[in-house]
């Protein structure tokens, strides 16, 4: 297998989750900010919209939503590399598992796991991250119609784009249910895509944020109660 697209392994992601929760200080007024990506859950599921939709998106547009308005002060350019190759490797282990064995991908949801069980799957930050890859070529994805906004509204639900909808559904069934239909959804909108990837231009309009997605230093959306930065997920 190529190294730039075998999947990073557990350690690898604990340091790429834990450099993006750490890279901003928190004495950092960052209100009215964007924080960019805030952890590996966001970034998975920001690299998973951007592979699997209608056009190949260069780093040039993408890594700006990743740092956001606190892009990075690199001591030295090894040091933005070795960081770049990570992410690189993510998103192309990514696109490898959605063409080579779609019905095994799975999103890289945050869990909470107490005494070795797994008590809470928190979709949130993935969904957020997705959603912000889909809105980078919105006008793109938009020639999708009805039938894309239907196969997006299971992550849409899950995010700050609609006031995080789906956490007020009284039946704790419905939430199962839009849970579930998230990893499905994604591998039919990935099939989609690819069928008519070569009908599509680049866009060359940046996009930024559009609504704020949660800070670390706000509540995480686990119900914990605690700052996310200092969540028990973490």
């Amino acid at each position: 297998m190529n190294f730039e697209s075998t999947p990073l392994n557990d350690e690898e992601l604990d340091w790429l989750d834990q450099f993006l929760l750490d890279r901003i200080d928190d004495d950092t007024d960052t209100e009215g900010k964007d924080e960019g990506v805030l952890d590996v859950s966001e970034l998975d599921g920001f690299l998973t919209a951007l592979v699997s939709g209608p056009v190949v998106v260069p780093p040039s547009r993408w890594l700006p939503m990743v740092w956001g308005d606190f892009e990075t002060e690199w001591k030295n350019a090894k040091e933005f590399e070795a960081v770049f190759a990570l992410l690189i490797r993510h998103m192309n282990g990514i696109a490898a598992a959605l063409m080579t064995q779609p019905d095994d991908f799975e999103p890289l949801f945050l869990e909470r796991v107490l005494e070795g069980k797994t008590y809470t799957i928190v979709v949130d930050e993935w969904c957020e991250g997705y959603v912000n890859g889909v809105n980078l070529t919105a006008d793109l994805w938009g020639a999708g119609g009805l039938e894309m906004e239907i196969m997006l509204m299971p992550m849409r639900a899950f995010t700050s784009e609609t006031d995080w909808r789906a956490h007020e559904l009284s039946s704790d069934v419905e939430i199962e249910n839009l849970h579930n239909a998230i990893t499905r959804n994604v591998r039919e909108i990935h099939a989609y895509w690819l069928a008519r990837r070569e009908a599509y231009a680049p866009s060359s309009t940046p996009v930024r944020r559009t609504a704020p997605s949660v800070g670390r230093n706000d509540p995480c959306p686990c119900g914990s109660g605690k700052k996310f930065k200092k969540c028990c997920l973490h």
